[in-house]
């Protein structure tokens, strides 16, 4: 059970590569159930640490690349969290776009979990992403996508 109001902040990250598809990794959720769905590489912002240093953090850690920078800020997400084994019942993201040619990403830096937890990858467009038929987070990232391809 989640913790009264405990507000966990995350980084996000659009891999996008030159047609507007972006990296996904297909994971499960903190939650008894086993739901799993395709997220973004990204993940929490550690203390200290700033949204954009922790995206850096996350997609070294996530693809085995470094990456130089992240920008600005493209999009926030504000959301209730119910997964069951979740520690935090709110969540704030910061998503930032990087692009980047297509690569495949290297497990090498992954978290024990990560190495169960994340069962494919993949880059898809948006039209992509949403004709899998597969659950993805969050409901409005394709549209978000959609505003910032080439």
């Amino acid at each position: 059970m989640a913790p009264q109001d405990r507000l966990r902040l995350t980084s996000r990250i659009l891999l996008m590569d030159p047609t507007g598809a972006c990296l996904f990794f297909f994971t499960a959720a903190p939650d008894s159930s086993g739901f799993a769905r395709w997220i973004t590489p990204g993940g929490g912002v550690d203390p200290g640490e700033t949204h954009a240093e922790a995206a850096l953090r996350e997609l070294y850690e996530e693809t085995g690349r470094a990456f130089d920078e992240v920008g600005e800020p493209v999009w926030t997400y504000s959301f209730e969290v119910s997964f069951d084994e979740a520690d935090h019942n709110r969540g704030y993201a910061e998503y930032f776009v990087v692009p980047t040619e297509r690569f495949e990403p290297a497990s090498t830096f992954w978290t024990a979990e990560e190495h169960v937890d994340v069962t494919n990858w993949g880059w898809f467009s948006a039209d992509e992403l949403e004709a899998r038929g597969e659950p993805f987070e969050p409901s409005a990232l394709p549209e978000v996508m959609k505003s910032l391809a080439p």
